[in-house]
């Protein structure tokens, strides 16, 4: 663990985690390291610190420097490190780029309790016949960790999702919203239960929780930013019937479809990632602040 990191869980200041996969897979060279760089600053600027998890050499890391920072974002084939991978990844040297289930669970263990995320993983579709669901959810199941995030992205089953999260007792909170947001779209088309409407309410939810689970605080992107519905679900829907005709099947499926929307989009579906991730960031922090002791309370 970072020394920052280390002093300031020490001390009770407000400590966001980060993920690395959006680092080494999410964004092409050189503009995955800028963010990485930024969406510390801005964790730093609502007055928290920031921790972004990865591996390096074989060890996790909580809390990366800037020289790691810039070996995720420039190294070739990082691999991405579900919690199942952490296992042989270490025990071969690896580096490597913690996803949402590895990075809410490592920091967790070091007693971090927020997690900035662009959107969790879920339910694929058809996974009746391919069972194919996120490590993310289980997970999420059984660690105490509050996370703010965009929903889903709309790519995966989003009404399944919802159900396997409260079969595995995870809350779900909106944030100014009792609209569980898609991503790229700030509704989904699905209602949540339960709605905050301050970084001080959603810190009291997760004060208040009383088993091993996530609490999901959802962040819908502005609906002035987000991407168009029709262009979303037109492009989506065509990406959709491009996998079935190429027999594209497992973890392929996602990063695919994210590549088409990329493309058909003219880079739109990017640029809401980027606005939404940064949000999420900031509301994080903003949280954190508020479960801090001593730390002032965001309004």
């Amino acid at each position: 663990m970072a020394r920052d990191v280390a002093e300031a869980l020490a001390w009770g200041q407000p400590v966001v985690a980060l993920e690395s996969t959006l680092i080494a897979h999410g964004l092409p060279q050189p503009d995955n390291l800028a963010l990485a760089y930024e969406l510390e600053s801005i964790v730093r600027a609502e007055g928290g610190v920031p921790a972004t998890v990865g591996m390096i050499a074989g060890e996790p890391v909580v809390g990366l420097t800037d020289a790691e920072l810039e070996r995720i974002a420039t190294g070739a084939e990082i691999p991405k490190l579900s919690l199942r991978d952490l296992a042989p990844a270490g025990a071969r040297g690896s580096d490597g780029a913690t996803t949402v289930a590895s990075t809410a669970f490592l920091a967790s263990r070091v007693g971090i309790r927020l997690f900035a995320t662009g959107g969790l993983g879920g339910v694929h579709r058809e996974a009746r016949e391919t069972w194919d669901e996120s490590a993310d959810l289980a997970t999420l199941g059984r660690t105490p960790m509050g996370i703010v995030c965009a929903g889903v992205k709309s790519i995966l089953d989003v009404g399944a999702t919802l159900e396997r999260l409260e079969t595995l007792s995870v809350t779900v909170i909106g944030y100014r919203t009792d609209r569980f947001p898609g991503f790229y779209l700030s509704d989904s088309g699905f209602t949540i239960d339960w709605s905050v409407d301050s970084p001080r309410a959603a810190a009291d939810v997760i004060n208040a929780q009383i088993h091993d689970g996530a609490v999901v605080i959802a962040n819908p992107v502005a609906a002035a930013d987000q991407l168009d519905p029709d262009l979303h679900w037109r492009v989506l829907n065509d990406g959709l019937a491009t996998v079935r005709e190429q027999g594209i099947r497992g973890k392929a499926i996602t990063p695919f479809l994210l590549d088409y929307l990329r493309i058909h989009t003219g880079g739109a579906s990017v640029q809401v990632n980027l606005t939404l991730i940064r949000n999420n960031a900031r509301l994080a922090a903003q949280i954190a602040a508020a479960l801090a002791p001593g730390s002032a309370t965001p309004a």
